[in-house]
């Protein structure tokens, strides 16, 4: 079976390239900067070295796959990184539907069943529905809040803050993208399966973002203050930081999205449950940088 995968670099991605390899298959990523491929995999897979904006790199690319693991890629600092979104989805579906792919497996996120008004959610929804419609079997991994989106408060976690604009007795599903690449590699191996199915991945357990001050609190030693801010102070915020409006949109967007009167569609289920804590990854991942 030839097997490609998106967003190979990421975490998500990377991982699934590393058990695909393992499990005997050699797997072809399409890249843009194969210098980032995680160390010693680049030997073991076949390299589309191309962006995903270009339709005829990503027709060629595809081209003779059975399979696909799709990760669309964000890019915060495009112009306007919904409609980006937008365009390199319509290029996979279309050249998956040219080349006649039997399966794919498509990272998507809770909040993407809302299909509008959840921000840059908004482009993974988009993806679930461009590529059910190829006619593929699909598989939709639709997602917790990765551990990874606490690498963009870095900063002020140094200076003992946490800040968020959910309400902070809230509970969500918190998970590992390293363990949502190795569902999704299962996935693409797995042969039981046809059809549309969708599957959340919610990690080892639903946490408040206060729960989670807590975590980082104990993890480093360090008091971590948590403080519930406004929609408007996010975004002015973003915009300090140099973000475009459209991304500030698209970002305040997607956390009042899936904050205002939502719940997940899946309950979580044996299934839906993966094994890495969030104490875990703060100990191994955030608290090396935060010292660094």
């Amino acid at each position: 079976m030839t097997i490609g995968v998106t967003g190979a670099t990421g975490n998500v991605g990377a991982r699934a390239v590393r058990l695909l390899v393992q499990a005997g298959e050699r797997p072809r990523v399409l890249v843009r900067d194969p210098a980032k491929l995680p160390p010693g995999l680049a030997a073991s897979v076949d390299v589309a070295r191309g962006d995903l904006r270009d339709a005829a790199f990503v027709e060629s690319a595809v081209a003779g796959l059975d399979a696909l693991l799709w990760v669309t890629p964000e890019d915060l600092t495009a112009a306007d990184p919904l409609a980006e979104m937008a365009t390199v989805v319509r290029n996979g579906a279309a050249a998956a539907r040219a080349a006649g792919v039997r399966r794919v497996v498509v990272i998507s996120s809770v909040g993407a069943e809302r299909r509008h008004g959840a921000g840059l959610i908004d482009g993974l929804a988009r993806a679930e529905e461009e590529f059910t419609a190829t006619g593929a079997d699909v598989t939709i991994l639709r997602n917790g809040y990765y551990f990874t989106n606490l690498l963009g408060n870095l900063d002020e976690l140094r200076d003992g803050r946490l800040t968020t604009t959910m309400p902070e007795d809230r509970p969500l599903a918190w998970v590992d993208p390293r363990d949502v690449g190795e569902v999704a590699a299962v996935r693409l191996l797995a042969r039981g399966w046809s059809g549309t199915v969708i599957q959340a991945v919610h990690g080892p357990a639903d946490l408040s973002w206060a729960e989670v001050a807590a975590i980082v609190s104990a993890a480093t030693g360090d008091k971590v203050s948590l403080s519930v801010i406004s929609d408007e102070a996010m975004a002015g915020g973003l915009r300090q930081a140099g973000l475009p409006e459209p991304a500030v949109a698209g970002l305040v967007g997607m956390t009042a999205g899936t904050r205002d009167g939502f719940e997940p569609e899946q309950v979580r289920t044996p299934v839906t449950t993966t094994p890495t804590t969030l104490a875990e990854w703060v100990a191994g991942t955030l608290v090396p940088l935060l010292r660094d």
